[in-house]
């Protein structure tokens, strides 16, 4: 389907990653087991970090909230055992509820800080490099050409989407996007999230379009008023037609 993104209207673009501009494959097949093996050694050199202090705080909180939803999370070390040097035993219980976090594939903020530093170290290592489908940079510079504004919103953390964009395949795509959102701005099933992002933005809810793969991320940036379209990619999970939102499996037909 060609949906028309020529239109006035819609002077900005606001884009997903997993699934949308990138394979779910390379989150899935590379940079997850990427930050999973690395955890432990990456707390172990940095425990005493003012950010992976702030990081677990506000995972035993996270935590906490599990244990009231009557989960069963694995045990992190005692508020007053996360300050001063570290113990073996503190680093495995740490490792451990993140690794559970990870098996949940739980959009939690200070997870996703912790999983973008370790990415960052990748990266910077030249062990990591971004991919992106091979209409996204084409259609950036379209975008570009047509006076849009691109910005990405995705669960990952701020600085993930930033190493992801900035070390692809394809090359540095970063000039192309003026902002990126994470989960600090709400999570993205929430229409009050979409609304803050327009607010920041200073343009109307109606003056962006949000491309997605997920459903219930649509349904959410719709009902704040946003214009949606839903990414079919390669190797995205099956969605049960028809559904409310026009569809496109490639930037190259927007």
């Amino acid at each position: 389907m060609t949906v028309n993104l020529n239109e006035a209207s819609a002077p900005l673009i606001l884009l997903d990653i997993e699934g949308t501009t990138t394979p779910i494959d390379f989150v899935y097949k590379t940079l997850f087991p990427f930050a999973r093996a690395r955890v432990k050694d990456y707390l172990s050199r940095n425990w005493d970090a003012p950010e992976v202090q702030a990081d677990l705080i506000q995972l035993r909180a996270e935590r906490s909230a599990d244990v009231s939803q009557g989960l069963n999370p694995p045990a992190l070390a005692a508020v007053a055992a996360l300050k001063g040097e570290s113990s073996s035993e503190q680093i495995e219980s740490a490792a451990a509820y993140i690794h559970w976090l990870m098996d949940l594939d739980r959009k939690s903020t200070p997870l996703k800080a912790i999983q973008g530093r370790i990415w960052q170290e990748g990266y910077q290592a030249g062990e990591l490099f971004g991919e992106v489908f091979d209409d996204v940079p084409p259609a950036f510079a379209r975008w570009r050409r047509l006076y849009k504004l691109i910005c990405i919103y995705s669960s990952g953390s701020a600085l993930a989407q930033k190493l992801l964009f900035t070390h692809t395949t394809a090359g540095d795509l970063t000039g192309y996007i003026c902002r990126y959102f994470d989960t600090t701005i709400g999570h993205k099933i929430e229409a009050g999230s979409y609304w803050r992002i327009a607010e920041e933005l200073r343009l109307a809810t109606a003056e962006i379009v949000f491309i997605s793969d997920a459903i219930a991320e649509l349904d959410a940036a719709r009902a704040a008023g946003m214009k949606t379209i839903l990414a079919m990619r390669p190797g995205n999970r099956p969605v049960e037609l028809p559904v409310n939102h026009p569809a496109a499996d490639s930037f190259a037909s927007l």
